[in-house]
């Protein structure tokens, strides 16, 4: 009986390891998400702003100086 409840016990804490290593997952899988969106963002403002289409960048003089 104890070989049985050893293996009963190990089972329970595998259990948690996995079900903590999948929060752990989701957790990062969101943050990926967020920060591929926060660079695709990022990038497109580059591309207006290199065609552009915005004010000129701050260490810019503008040209009136």
């Amino acid at each position: 009986m104890d070989r049985f409840e050893a293996l009963e016990e190990r089972i329970a804490h595998l259990t948690r390891t996995v079900e903590d290593l999948s929060d752990v997952v989701a957790r990062q899988a969101g943050e990926i998400d967020r920060l591929t969106r926060l660079t695709r963002l990022l990038a497109e403002r580059e591309a207006e702003r290199e065609a552009g289409l915005e004010a000129p960048a701050a260490n810019q003089k503008p040209p009136h100086w």
